[in-house]
Order: C-alpha cells, then structure tokens, then sequence
C-alpha cells in the first residue's frame, strides 16, 4: 500500500521484548496488574534517556492503561500526566503511583481478616460471574469487597480493592484468551488465602523501589480532547489502542462486573465510540470502516497532542499494523506519521521493533504485521 510520506525507518528488533509487558513482570509495582497490553518499564527509561528528559520535565501518557510510564518517570523524578478512558486503567495506575504509610496499611491488614465471615447477597451479577468461581470464593469475594468499601481513606481502600481484584483473577475459573474469556475447568486456590498473600507481598513492594519527589496526576478522560490540561510538555510517552477487532473492554467484563458496575460502555480498538460521521482522512486508500473510525479518532489526538507539547517537544507512540479478513494489512505506523505530518510534527523517524505472521483462518499465512514506534517532534 502507497503512503506518500517517506520516513526514515531504522529496525531494532532488540527493542521488541520492550514493548510488551512482560519485562514488568518481575518488578514490584510494576506488576500489581498484570496488562499484557502495556509496554515495559525500560522502553519508557530508553525513551526518557532518548529525548534527554530530566527533573523538572513534564511527560504525557494520554494512554496511561496501567501507568507504566508514571511509575518510571517517578523513579528518576520527573513530572507526569496520565490520561486513560477506561475506569479500570485509570484506577489501577492512581493506586500504583500512590504514596503510602506502611503502618497504616498493615494495621488495616490486621483489622480485615480479623473480622467475621457474613454472607452478602450474589444476585444481580452477570452469569459470565457466576460460572467464574465456585460458591466459596465468590461468598468469600463479595464479603472483602463490602467489608474493603468500608475503609474510610480513599488511598488505603483502593490499595486493598486492587489487592482484591488480584485475589480474584487468581482464583477463578476465568481464562483471557485474546478478546473473549473463557471458563476452564481447573483447581483454583481459596479467594482468602491468595488475598492475604497478595497484599503482604504488595505491602513488601512498597520498600523494593526508590522514588524521588515529583508531581503526578492521573485522570479519568479522553485523549481526544485534553482541554482540561494546564502543563505544557516536554514529551509525550504512549501506545494507543491497536488497530485491531478486538474490544479490550470484553477481556475484564468480570472485573466491571464486580468493581466497576456504572461503567457499560465496551472500548473498542479503535479509541473512541462515534462510528457514525466518520471522515475518511485517506479515501484513496479504501480502508475498511473500523481503520478509518481509528485513524479519525487518532487524528483527534494528534491535534491536541501538538497542542499541549512545548515547541520541539517529543513523542514517542508505539502502535502496530492491523490485520483485516478480505483486506491487505494496513500499515499504521506510516498513516499515523503522516496524519502526524499534515499536523505540524516533524517524523524523526519510525522503529520497527516486532514482526508478528498474520493468519487467514488461524492456518493460511497472509503477511507479516509491524509494531513500531513512531518518533515526532514538535
């Protein structure tokens, strides 16, 4: 497919473990939710260290998912802004960059499993809920949740409701498997005794990494407009949604079903929900409806991405090519450099760090499909 943008385009498949999540796997705090969706905590200190970012910098993550980049930028004590539209990225990442008394956590440890077991009532939950855990632990679930509800500071009664949200995932039946959740058959650890190991060991992260003074605010909003942003930045360090047909929002139906009951809306892959009045920013191009939605809605960001950068500011937007049946892949990364170009950026470059085989019916090979990151400046 013709782009008319020519980028300078440099491979550094070394980089590609980088941009996933799994390096965060072994780091504490890092790895209080498990995000396989997320990039990794030494992609964002490369790009820090790349854009010569240094205390008093201000960083943007207008996808915070589950703030990878706020906990790095804490580490060396820079500035940073998050910004996520799903409720339960947003929570996630406030508890993560929370500051906490160790004293108060563990006293209030003490107090929840000293009290007594009272069965809460189960009806209204989903049946997908309901086949996920056996009685036991989902009793057991529904009583921490209530009895966590009723700590009085706000920091602490998160820190032990994502502590719960942990539990939960561990001991259910729920399986992610890409955009949909299956229910497996397989023994499954009582709910209490993982949530109290869960939390002591979450208590333990607390000593394991050092962080230096700096100012950091997360906000439940959309990146297509950030209005209500008063800093100007230095960076922005990102990955929006994948240009894909998955609806992420399907994967943690369970956690929105227990945790988060007001939110109904799915998140789709591309990054709003307003398919009707799409404009077609490439209409030679013949793009199927989902990419042109993704791309007007990328454009969006892009607009206001330029507009909260201080001049000759960065970004760094890992994203990849997306895969459509009857339909040639679409090559992303370029069409969002040259969104990024018609706005004003200058395209320093695009890395192409992954390749992954695209399959038509799960057998026959259709193509390779990039992932990359697309590297502007004001």
């Amino acid at each position: 497919m013709e782009v008319k943008l020519k980028p300078k385009i440099e491979e550094r498949y070394d980089l590609g473990n980088l941009v996933t999540f799994i390096p965060n796997k072994r780091l504490p705090i890092y790895n209080w939710f498990y995000f396989k969706e997320g990039f990794s905590r030494d992609f964002v200190m490369l790009m820090l260290d790349e854009f010569n970012l240094k205390k008093k910098s201000y960083v943007l993550d207008p996808f915070c998912g589950v703030g990878t980049t706020l906990l790095a930028c804490k580490e060396r004590g820079i500035n940073c802004v998050g910004v996520d539209v799903a409720p339960l990225a947003y929570f996630v990442t406030k508890v993560k960059v929370q500051d906490y008394s160790l004293d108060k956590l563990r006293k209030e440890l003490d107090k929840l499993f000293s009290q007594k077991f009272e069965r809460y009532p189960i009806e209204g939950l989903s049946p997908l809920t309901l086949r996920a855990f056996s009685k036991f632990n989902l009793y057991d679930l529904i009583f921490f949740r209530e009895k966590i509800k009723e700590i009085k500071d706000e920091s602490i009664r998160d820190f032990f409701l994502l502590a719960l949200i942990n539990a939960s995932n561990k001991a259910s039946f729920a399986l992610k498997d890409g955009s949909v959740v299956k229910i497996v058959d397989k023994r499954v650890p009582p709910l209490r005794k993982v949530l109290k190991r869960i939390l002591v060991n979450m208590i333990k992260d607390l000593k394991k990494i050092k962080f230096e003074k700096c100012k950091i605010d997360v906000y439940l909003e959309d990146s297509r407009d950030l209005g209500f942003l008063k800093e100007r930045f230095d960076a922005i360090i990102t990955s929006p949604p994948y240009l894909n047909k998955i609806e992420y929002a399907k994967v943690y139906k369970i956690e929105y079903d227990l945790f988060f009951r007001a939110y109904k809306d799915s998140l789709r892959s591309y990054i709003g929900l307003r398919p009707k009045n799409v404009k077609d920013l490439f209409p030679e191009l013949n793009l199927p409806d989902i990419a042109k939605a993704y791309l007007q809605d990328m454009n969006e960001c892009l607009r206001e991405f330029y507009r909260v950068l201080k001049p000759k500011g960065k970004v760094a937007l890992v994203v990849a090519e997306g895969a459509f049946p009857g339909y040639a892949i679409v090559p992303t990364d370029y069409l969002i450099a040259e969104l990024a170009h018609r706005m004003g950026f200058k395209v320093e470059k695009i890395i192409v760090v992954r390749q992954r085989i695209v399959t038509k019916d799960r057998t026959v090979k259709v193509g390779k499909a990039r992932e990359s990151v697309v590297i502007l400046k004001k």
